[in-house]
């Protein structure tokens, strides 16, 4: 378990809000199960061959949260692949390695999500580069789809290896073809949308995971279309980041009243990231901000035309559960 810092212990304490209590009888697990199940639904019922794929919150795929668990088969069933950080480098500092017992916990968990049919996306976060060579062997021993992020704030392409991981020209049709990824979510070093298109379309990598926006503009489903297709000619696979479990105060559906006069389900504002709030995401009002109406988040996705949604902050449970 990671070490509460004061900002943490002060953001739990300035949660428990009396005046606004949290039911007594959420199962806050089965809560963000239902959660993703409902918008793989919603999602799969628009384009069967949509891909859920939720980020870290491994401890969802059994009843007790550790690899010798029970599976939790509606869960699996709805997802097409997990992302996980962090789980050879990164756990509590960037470019360390994972402490053994944390390392092993993910470990059981990734493989058990494997032989379910459930893909592994992993991210380690390093930049020495023989620490990212390191990654590489280590996630390709338990067959899992690796990234080396040279910086946790995932705005370039890195330099390092030279030559994308596993490079090759097959196209790439499901999440079980592809042998590698760029996780790029942070455009902030491209000045127009057109130069991370460029960047990324001189690039080998098998699978994009981008956000929807760059700045306050929205990738429209032809500038998608230009992402789909690797240097050497290939085809790629491109998904859309979308956070579930905290609301940000940058994205299109932001009320500033809410600022002074929060709605029911937004807690305070996470102290490590300025501008992102937890929510209480079992509720209907902040479900209908992610998917099942037209404006919704997940929609906008869906008519970009993006191949699947990789979803953050899944372990958002662990939040309330420690309230």
């Amino acid at each position: 378990m990671k070490t509460i810092t004061l900002l943490g212990v002060l953001f739990l304490i300035v949660a428990c809000d009396e005046t606004n209590p949290i039911p007594a009888d959420i199962d806050f697990r089965q809560a963000m199960r239902n959660f993703v199940i409902d918008l793989s639904v919603w999602s799969k019922s628009q384009n069967s061959d949509f891909l859920i794929i939720p980020q870290n919150g491994q401890e969802l795929i059994t009843d007790t949260g550790n690899g010798d668990g029970v599976p939790q088969a509606d869960y699996l069933i709805a997802i097409d692949a997990a992302g996980r950080e962090n789980m050879f480098y990164g756990y509590y500092a960037d470019d360390q390695e994972t402490p053994e017992a944390d390392r092993q916990h993910l470990i059981d968990l990734c493989v058990l999500c494997e032989s379910q049919g459930v893909e592994i996306l992993a991210t380690d976060y390093c930049s020495t580069p023989n620490k990212m060579d390191q990654s590489y062997i280590l996630n390709e021993q338990y067959s899992f789809i690796s990234f080396a992020a040279d910086e946790r704030e995932l705005n370039h392409i890195p330099e390092y290896p030279p030559l994308v991981h596993n490079e090759n020209d097959a196209n790439i049709l499901t999440i079980s073809d592809a042998r590698n990824f760029l996780y790029l979510i942070n455009s902030e070093n491209f000045s127009e949308k057109a130069d991370l298109i460029s960047a990324v379309s001189a690039s080998n990598y098998d699978l994009i995971i981008m956000d929807l926006f760059h700045n306050e503009s929205a990738y429209s489903s032809a500038e998608v279309t230009q992402l789909k297709t690797k240097a050497n000619g290939g085809s790629r696979l491109v998904i859309c980041y979308m956070s579930i479990g905290e609301a940000e105060d940058y994205r299109y559906y932001w009320n500033p009243d809410w600022s002074d006069n929060k709605p029911a389900w937004l807690e305070p504002e996470n102290p490590d990231w300025p501008g992102n709030y937890k929510v209480r995401y079992w509720t209907d009002e902040w479900q209908e901000v992610i998917f099942g109406n037209d404006s919704a988040y997940l929609q906008l996705i869906l008519n970009a035309g993006f191949d699947g949604v990789y979803l953050d902050i899944i372990d958002g449970f662990e939040y309330f559960a420690e309230l």
